[in-house]
């Protein structure tokens, strides 16, 4: 069950105790989901290397004192979800590198009379709790000064010894899910300066009475509070206010999955001291029953005019009143996606004075319909620059509005607007209208960098002239067919074009173009049988500027055409029987294995620049650029990864790149999903990288399953593909938070191997 980085993954296997001989060179060892019942001191005596051990979800109720001795390297310790009925501080005596420990789930009352925690010096996050969790007594955090993550599951937490958590000098985030407002209020006296973010969950301030006990958090020096999944009432909200206020650093309060009971009609006038601290509030998912009820909120005027950034997201919001907005002063940010704001309700929301500061404003996923109503709605606010008012249904378009003078962003995808009209302001640096009905797009705009056509109906490119600046165009999912000569000319000063997923028909021009730009063999998947590119243009990053076409190759004598036409038939006769048989992708495979057999099998050490090469489809972009990017890139120390976005050579022939990129990366990551292997795109870099990787017995591959995929799944062609992953471990990106620490460990340990 073991990969080359030695990952073994032994999970689910219905096994009753730790199978012998776990080895030195083993670093992950995941026992998960299992009926292991007892650890035994000899079960990982030889395991010295191992940096992961996971364990939740088992049965164990018995450990023997020196099971985890041996595991001096060991940084990630999961117990979780066991029978524990007590924690022995003897188990971690020998763990110096530990860094993450998961406890939760177990049935422990108590962490004993003393800490099991006082030899893990370098531990980073460490998660506790259960239903039968009921005491924490002083002492039992001794030996621990600086947490990033303390998580604290104590719904029937009922004693706690004052001074328990003092010990603890810096706790960068502390969860703490409990249900007695007393308990509670113990916890946070102990952690006024060392945390700083609190998130509380799950509890209940239903009861004005019950707020008096919390007011010592208002000597918190917490910078962000969090409520998750709390109940709140008209008779305590000013209470939680009040205390909010007067804490002297607070920055940001965020309310998650929350349920007030109320209507706004506060029972106490709110004195608002105006904290001169807060400036982020952040509310989504609120649940409000009679929320069509809810009043102007006038008694929290006080505390808005110092808000920067406002996020109210998913919470029915019909409206806000005027009075609101114009105390809203210093807002320059404001998140109203998913609500419920209608063009008349914008109107009176964003009315004369109101966020006169605001520089970003996001309406997306809410009722309004009238395109003209809407820009007129919001051309007071002089200091817009981003606009997103997509998936709402105008439908319609006119052919003049009023926008903000100084708007430069505006996001207009998913409207069903059916053209685009001088309603466009001309000051837009980057315009959105993806996901609509658009046929063609004449717009003169003189300023306009970035361009997004995605998912139309267009059938020729938009024309160059009135566009002079753009520099990004996408024009994916549409129904082009063709490039005239003209248009290959206006291409010459664009850095990003993107013309994927549509329906060119291979005329001369457009092969030449084609075939000077990137190679025809990598984009007429299936030509001349259907004589249609099914993937034919995705220029990445690749300067456009280098087309240069010859007359011949544009302007065919009739002579020519018919001999061209006759030679045509015969090689169209050829490849039918050629394709039937697979011939042209072994002519493919077979040059590109040429092209690699002429190379050293491995680049000079002093060569290799990237940890890890990665493959990826790009409907799975987001995931990859924005999460698993900034978590390996981020990391400490960082991981240099190669994307074929931001790493390949403009102008250098794309299998190059692809073979080059390769060879000068210690790994290669395939991230795997039904999007990868339905892509064209994807089926090409496989193409291309099955010799180099496989063909040579190299084992630097490593398989991140994103979605859950049959290697049925995986084209026949890709044979030993197929064997590896119906034989060896790969890493599946798991969709609970909790596993995700995890996953990120694994491949990281994967990366270093």
């Amino acid at each position: 069950s073991c990969d080359a980085s030695q990952l073994c993954n032994c999970s689910f296997m219905g096994l009753d105790f730790i199978p012998p001989g776990v080895m030195a060179k083993i670093t992950v060892l995941n026992l998960a989901h299992n009926r292991i019942k007892r650890i035994q001191s000899q079960d990982l005596q030889q395991a010295v290397n191992l940096r992961a051990l996971l364990l939740q979800s088992n049965e164990i109720s018995s450990i023997d004192e020196d099971s985890f001795w041996f595991l001096e390297k060991l940084e990630l310790l999961d117990l979780s979800n066991n029978s524990l009925a007590h924690l022995s501080p003897v188990w971690f005596g020998q763990l110096f590198s530990l860094q993450h420990l998961h406890l939760q789930g177990n049935s422990y009352r108590d962490l004993g009379q003393s800490s099991p925690f006082s030899s893990l010096k370098n531990l980073s996050s460490l998660h506790l709790g259960n239903p039968q969790f009921s005491v924490i007594r002083q002492g039992n955090f001794e030996g621990i000064e600086l947490l990033h993550k303390l998580w604290i599951d104590g719904s029937n937490l009922s004693q706690y010894e004052q001074g328990s958590l003092k010990s603890i000098k810096q706790i960068n985030h502390m969860i703490l899910n409990l249900r007695n407002s007393n308990i509670f209020s113990e916890i946070v006296r102990d952690l006024l300066h060392s945390v700083t973010w609190l998130e509380v969950r799950r509890i209940a301030f239903s009861i004005a009475a019950e707020m008096q006990v919390l007011r010592v958090m208002s000597s918190s020096f917490a910078k962000k509070i969090s409520f998750r999944q709390t109940l709140l009432t008209d008779a305590t909200v000013p209470e939680i206010v009040s205390i909010l206020e007067d804490m002297p650093k607070l920055v940001e309060l965020e309310l998650v999955d929350c349920r007030l009971l109320g209507t706004g009609q506060w029972k106490m006038e709110i004195q608002a001291k105006k904290s001169q601290t807060l400036r982020i509030l952040t509310i989504k998912k609120l649940s409000i029953e009679e929320f069509y009820l809810f009043t102007d909120l006038q008694p929290v005027e006080g505390l808005l005019s110092l808000f920067t950034r406002v996020t109210v997201q998913n919470t029915k919001v019909f409206l806000v009143p005027c009075r609101i907005s114009q105390h809203l002063r210093s807002l320059v940010y404001l998140d109203l996606s998913a609500n419920l704001l209608g063009d008349l309700s914008l109107e009176h929301s964003a009315c004369q004075g109101g966020w006169p500061s605001l520089q970003t404003l996001n309406l997306s996923q809410n009722s309004l319909s009238d395109l003209e109503r809407t820009s007129k709605s919001l051309s007071h606010l002089g200091n817009l620059i981003v606009l997103d008012i997509s998936q709402n249904n105008f439908g319609e378009i006119p052919d003049a509005c009023d926008w903000p003078k100084f708007l430069k962003y505006l996001n207009l995808s998913s409207t069903q607007i059916p053209k685009v009209t001088t309603c466009i302001p001309r000051t837009l640096e980057v315009l959105d209208v993806s996901g609509n009905n658009l046929k063609e797009f004449g717009l003169q705009l003189p300023l306009l960098k970035e361009l997004y056509l995605t998912r139309n109906q267009l059938k020729t490119l938009p024309g160059a002239a009135p566009i002079p600046n753009l520099v990004s165009l996408s024009v994916r999912r549409n129904k082009l067919n063709s490039f005239s000569k003209e248009e290959f000319e206006s291409f010459r000063r664009m850095k990003l074009l993107d013309a994927s997923d549509n329906n060119f028909i291979c005329s001369c021009e457009f092969l030449s173009f084609i075939h000077h730009e990137a190679g025809i063999s990598q984009v007429l998947e299936g030509w001349p049988d259907k004589y249609v590119c099914d993937s034919p243009l995705a220029v990445r990053g690749a300067q456009v500027g280098a087309v240069h076409l010859s007359l011949m190759e544009c302007h065919r004598s009739l002579v020519v055409s018919l001999i061209c036409v006759l030679v045509f038939l015969v090689i169209l006769l050829l490849v039918a029987v050629g394709y039937k048989y697979h011939m042209v992708w072994y002519l493919r495979m077979t040059w590109a294995w040429l092209q690699a057999k002429r190379k050293p099998k491995r680049a000079p050490p002093k060569d290799v620049c990237y940890d890890a090469f990665v493959s990826y489809s790009e409907n799975d972009s987001d995931w990859v650029e924005n999460t698993m990017v900034r978590e390996l890139e981020q990391a400490c120390p960082p991981f240099r990864l190669c994307l074929h976005k931001r790493d390949f050579v403009p102008g250098k022939w794309i299998v190059d790149n692809i073979i080059d990129s390769i060879e000068k990366s210690r790994k290669t990551l395939f991230v795997l999903s039904e999007h990868f292997v339905q892509s064209e795109w994807c089926k090409y870099e496989l193409d291309f990288s099955h010799f180099r990787l496989f063909d040579e017995n190299n084992d630097a591959a490593i398989l991140v399953l994103l979605e859950p995929i049959q290697s049925k799944a995986i084209p026949k062609r890709f044979c030993k593909l197929r064997k590896i992953m119906n034989t060896k471990t790969y890493l599946e990106w798991p969709l609970e938070e909790e596993q995700q620490q995890v996953f990120w460990f694994n491949l990281k340990i994967a990366l270093r191997s």
